[in-house]
Parts: structure tokens; sequence; C-alpha cells
């Protein structure tokens, strides 16, 4: 990976840019749309929204005002956790393309999977949703499906369906690799992609961080980033300040070495949510 718009490649063969801009807690109106417009400006191809985040309308107007044509930017959304199973998940995501004001999404991802602790029948509302997310795929609504927060025996079910996932996106950043899950789906051709890549923010004062990124002249959220990569990741860094926009984006110039990444893989656990996707309760 050289630039941003460098691509991993999915296991449809669809190409998707290494790094996306996280819109996770951007607040509606002219500051989305700025922050949308600016990153895409500094040369970001990815954008990652979700309904409940809120500001669909605001990153659809950004990624117009980007003035960049539609081909050019691969757009993630989710629908929430209200909107699981077959008839919800489809309008769900007329709502979406709606308030984004697009003809079609580039990523439809389960935002969070349905779980033991709320529902007996929990493996089942996963897969009406999974259906619904591949009639739309296969009709050319969306160009690829995955889910998001899925842990092993989440998966496991999906696994054996028409349509396999091909993203998964969960918390991932040092300190919290989860390394089963990032195992399993390097086995199973699924693409892992890091929400909160910076701990969302909990991360930049680590000094062993703060140490290794000296050496490299670089910022901890910028090692943070690298980092992701190199283990083969797809990070989503966010942020509403411009200087910082550009300098999440300054990460091809250098390479951290095998020694370094080890350190970084090692960290015991810190900086996590505690979201756990087993215990949630939203």
């Amino acid at each position: 990976m050289k630039t941003l718009q460098d691509s991993f490649v999915l296991n449809n063969g669809v190409k998707i840019p290494c790094v996306g801009f996280g819109t996770w807690q951007t607040p509606d109106g002219e500051t989305a749309v700025a922050a949308v417009r600016e990153a895409l400006g500094v040369g970001y191809r990815h954008i990652d929204t979700a309904a409940a985040y809120g500001n669909e309308v605001s990153v659809g107007e950004g990624i117009r005002a980007s003035g960049l044509a539609r081909s050019e930017v691969f757009v993630t959304s989710k629908p929430w956790n209200t909107e699981r199973g077959y008839d919800k998940t489809m309008a769900a995501f007329e709502k979406t393309v709606s308030d984004l004001g697009l003809d079609y999404l580039d990523l439809y991802l389960i935002h969070w999977p349905a779980a033991a602790n709320q529902f007996e029948n929990w493996q089942d509302i996963n897969l009406s949703t999974w259906k619904a997310m591949t009639e739309l795929y296969k009709a050319g609504r969306i160009r690829a499906i995955g889910v998001s927060n899925f842990l092993l025996h989440h998966l496991q079910a999906l696994m054996e369906s028409e349509v396999q996932p091909m993203v998964n996106q969960i918390e991932f950043h040092p300190g919290q690799m989860q390394e089963e899950t990032l195992q399993y789906c390097k086995e199973h051709g699924i693409l892992v992609e890091a929400w909160s890549p910076l701990g969302t923010g909990r991360m930049l004062n680590n000094e062993t961080l703060k140490t290794i990124a000296g050496k490299y002249k670089k910022s901890v959220a910028q090692l943070c980033i690298r980092w992701c990569l190199q283990n083969g990741v797809l990070p989503l860094p966010k942020s509403v300040t411009p200087s910082r926009i550009k300098e999440n984006a300054a990460v091809f110039d250098f390479e951290i070495t095998a020694e370094d990444m080890s350190a970084i893989n090692s960290m015991a656990y810190c900086g996590g949510s505690g979201l756990h996707p087993d215990k949630i309760d939203f």
C-alpha cells in the first residue's frame, strides 16, 4: 500500500480503498459535510457511515461537495439494531440510500450481531437480516456485503449461507487485536476493518506507542494506522480537524520494523471501549 487510493481486494473481487474515513460521532450538519469534503480533498476515497450515526444526509452532501464522480468514492453504511430482520433491513437500506442521495452502496454491514443475551432465536435473526442483504447484493444495489462486531460463533451460520461475508468491521487497535477473530477472518477470506484504530483517542498517550512512534518521527495516530495496514487490516480513522485528517493520511512514507510490530502486537489489553457483542443491551 503506497497511497490512500491503493486497495484491498474483497473475496468477490471488488476493490476497497485501503484506508477509510470514519464518521462515527461526527455531528450532523456542516461539521460532517466539511469533514467528508476535506477528507476527499486530501485523497481519501472510502467513507464509512451508518444509520445510527445520524449523519447520512450530511455525509452524502459532503461527497457531492467534493466534486468527485460517484464511482470514485467507496461508501459504506449499516442498518441499526432495531432494523434487524428481512423486511426491516430492506426498508432501512432504502432509507439509507435516500438519505445519502445515492443509487447504490459499495458496502453494507450488519452493525451488531443479534446475540443470545437478548434473543433466543439470535441466529435466525442474523440470517434473516443477511438474506435481505444478499438479495440486495444479487440485485446490484450493493457491491459488497459484510458484518460488524461479529465474533466466530456469530459468523459461522453466515459462512454456510449462499453468499459469505466479505468484511468484518471490529474494534481493533494496539491493546485490542481480537486475534482469534482476526485469524478466523483471514483464514476464510474476510477482510477485517478496524473501527476505533486509535482507541477513540485513548491510545494517543500510551507511553509504549509514543516511544515507538518517536523512532519514525511520526505521531501515535500515524503509527496506529500504519500498524493496522501492516497487519492486513483496513483502518477507519476519524477526525473533524483538517490538520489531523491530513496527518492521518500520511502513513505511506515509513514502515514499522518486524521487531516493533511484534512489540505492539504483544501489548496487554488496554484502551478498549468495553463494548462486547454478547453483552451489549442496545
